[in-house]
């Protein structure tokens, strides 16, 4: 059976339910008592942030560079992140297994279910950057207002990764892609960020699709394994 690395801590609640969703997964799609070779990096979200804002992209390619091949090194033959995020420099890692893209993932998804104009949640990171657009081209991507990122943003770091989950950030996300639809006529929702789908689990609000990339990943990473 391959080996899968997973790079966590970015952050750690959504880590915790990529190991809980890919045991399930597992089990549903093979139900002879086995378990898969799973083997977790956790990596410091302080350091990873503050290399993000800093906009200091080369030191963030070789650190995530190293910590792949920390993974490889201890016999991991495919890795992903649990994270949106570290995606801002997918395309620029170039190391010795092969890693699964938590937005092909998502590209793949939407394409299948013929979604064409999709909206975006996520940190301000994935929303701001060309990463999500480049990669579901020619589906459209359509971000928040400038406020608007800045409250999801804000209640990302400050509530849902240190694992707080209030109701009432949850009704003004709600209130967001109810705009998003009725202004910018979207057709589905992309969770982007691991930690939305922990307060946002609903499969769909108000007839949109909400795409949990946790989940799509999860499905993906175990195409590999099973």
């Amino acid at each position: 059976m391959p080996t899968l690395g997973i790079i966590g801590g970015i952050g750690p609640e959504s880590t915790a339910e990529y190991y809980r969703q890919l045991i399930a997964e597992y089990r549903r799609r093979k139900p002879d008592g086995s378990y898969p070779s799973l083997i977790v990096d956790s990596i410091d979200l302080k350091r990873f942030l503050g290399l993000v804002a800093a906009g200091e992209f080369q030191t963030l390619i070789r650190w995530l560079t190293e910590e792949i091949e920390r993974l490889a090194r201890a016999g991991c033959d495919v890795a992903l992140f649990a994270s949106n995020t570290p995606h801002i420099v997918f395309s620029e890692l170039h190391p010795s297994i092969p890693l699964i893209s938590i937005v092909e993932a998502a590209r793949d998804h939407a394409n299948a279910r013929g979604l064409k104009r999709l909206g975006l949640f996520g940190t301000k990171f994935t929303m701001r950057g060309r990463f999500y657009p480049e990669v579901f081209a020619p589906m459209q991507i359509v971000r928040p207002s400038d406020n608007e990122q800045d409250f999801i943003h804000d209640r990302y770091l400050g509530e849902l990764v240190p694992g707080i989950r209030n109701p009432e950030t949850r009704e003004a996300l709600l209130r967001i892609l109810d705009r998003m639809k009725d202004e910018e006529q979207i057709d589905a929702l992309i969770l982007g960020g691991t930690e939305l789908p922990l307060i946002l689990g609903d499969a769909s609000h108000n007839g949109v699709p909400l795409l949990d990339t946790t989940r799509i990943h999860v499905a993906k990473a175990l195409d590999h394994l099973v």
